[in-house]
């Protein structure tokens, strides 16, 4: 039985010829593969005579007559076989979505793939979809520099521990894909670092349009879990409730249903476009709206996306928030949107999409009428609170790292009483404490 036998993976050349260009295209497109110069069809070895000349034939086709340059991906090497010379092409799977012959350009007949033992031309759908895919990289976050070198993932461990992970510090970075291959720190990195210098805004405005902003909080410039728990109690306590107790039982209506809010927030920020910029969340006196850039993840389709069919552009950052049990695979987040309030409330373009979710009608004349809602903070259903505790949820909702001695500053009460407050709002499961007495942070749960 010959040594060599051609396969998916290994194709045999008796000696050069200029096809060799097209066979190594062709396993750049597949998964890769060996071409050895040398040997027939049939695996006898005949070795080859000319091998400056067919190294530097070679070396040409890599560095010229290939679309994107594959330098990384091919290398050559001398190979002794039965007393004769053979050239070993060995080529990776490409790291670029779709590669040509260059005088041919990305054409069927410039663009081959491997398959079985032979070279195909790619169909005209196909190379569509790959050439447009090289300009959408699902990991691009992993490749990005980040714009800051020191960073500390303190924030993130803790939230990894109390989810029962336990990552060793020696491989943490590694196992979270937290550099790139250069060994510096990425995009994805800096989103998930203590600090970085990246914004994360909530703007209210007054009226129906942005003529006037009423408020302008960032929640930003540090781990992008904590920045979306910010943002969520945030919106948890602007979402006014309106009680009929005329009624048994009695019927709560709400603002907006904070469910609908909350998947539009993590499907902003999951598959945001970050090196555009980041999502922007706006509320208006009848409205909210949540804007992430970069459209569509490139193939996906409207249909797709309503339907819930799940392709996220950022995979590692959603591997994360699945983690974290913020989110999960089911892709029911648009669906339960879309069954709420209908598929009009998305303006799905090219570079952005914008989620529109209009506020109740009934609580919109409550708030009119009783000009309820002016205290943001305050909003915790049928907890009765007292005045410094409504106090404590307000600033902690501006920043979770405030201590007992900044709020006891602000609010121009005793430290001792602050501290009260804080037991009280455990036990009435309004507060609860993000890793240690020392170093953690307190995060408002209603």
């Amino acid at each position: 039985m010959p040594k060599y036998i051609e396969s998916e993976t290994l194709e045999l050349k008796e000696k050069y010829t200029d096809i060799i260009c097209k066979e190594i295209v062709s396993f750049l497109n597949a998964s890769g593969g060996t071409i050895v110069i040398g040997v027939k069809d049939d695996g006898t070895i005949v070795g080859v005579d000319k091998i400056d000349e067919t190294f530097k034939k070679i070396s040409d086709i890599i560095t010229t007559q290939i679309e994107p340059n594959p330098q990384d991906e091919v290398s050559s090497e001398l190979r002794f076989e039965d007393g004769k010379t053979l050239i070993v092409v060995n080529v990776s799977k490409g790291i670029k979505h779709i590669y040509c012959q260059k005088k041919y350009g990305f054409s069927s007949v410039g663009c081959t793939i491997r398959v079985g033992t032979t070279c195909r031309e790619m169909t005209l759908e196909q190379i569509r979809i790959r050439y447009e895919n090289k300009f959408v990289d699902s990991e691009y976050m992993l490749k990005k520099r980040a714009t800051m070198s020191d960073l500390s993932f303190k924030e993130l461990k803790i939230y990894y521990s109390e989810k029962g992970y336990h990552l060793d510090d020696s491989n943490f970075e590694a196992n979270l894909n937290l550099k790139n291959q250069n060994g510096e720190y990425n995009l994805l990195a800096e989103l998930l670092a203590d600090k970085n210098n990246i914004p994360l805004i909530f703007v209210k405005f007054k009226g129906n349009d942005k003529a006037a902003i009423s408020e302008r909080s960032d929640y930003g410039y540090r781990c992008i879990i904590t920045s979306y728990e910010k943002i969520k109690n945030r919106l948890q306590a602007e979402n006014i409730c309106v009680s009929d107790t005329t009624v048994r039982p009695r019927q709560d209506t709400y603002l907006f249903d904070y469910d609908c809010v909350n998947e539009a927030i993590l499907n902003a920020l999951v598959h945001n476009d970050w090196t555009i910029t980041e999502p922007q969340i706006s509320m208006f006196d009848n409205r909210l709206e949540i804007l992430s850039h970069g459209g569509l993840p490139s193939g996906m389709t409207k249909k797709q996306f309503f339907d819930g069919i799940s392709k996220p552009r950022n995979a590692t950052l959603m591997r994360i928030f699945l983690n974290m049990g913020l989110t999960e695979h089911t892709g029911h987040g648009i669906p339960t949107i879309v069954k709420k309030y209908g598929e009009e409330v998305f303006e799905i373009e090219n570079n952005y999409i914008r989620c529109t979710i209009p506020f109740d009608d009934v609580v919109l004349d409550k708030i009119k009428s009783e000009n309820v809602g002016n205290n943001v903070g305050n909003n915790v259903g049928n907890i009765s609170l007292n005045k410094t505790e409504k106090k404590v949820i307000s600033l902690l909702i501006e920043d979770s790292e405030y201590t007992a001695d900044e709020l006891a500053s602000k609010i121009g009460v005793t430290k001792r009483t602050i501290e009260r407050a804080f037991i009280s709002l455990q036990k009435k499961k309004v507060i609860e404490r993000i890793g240690s007495n020392r170093k953690g942070n307190w995060i408002v749960i209603k």
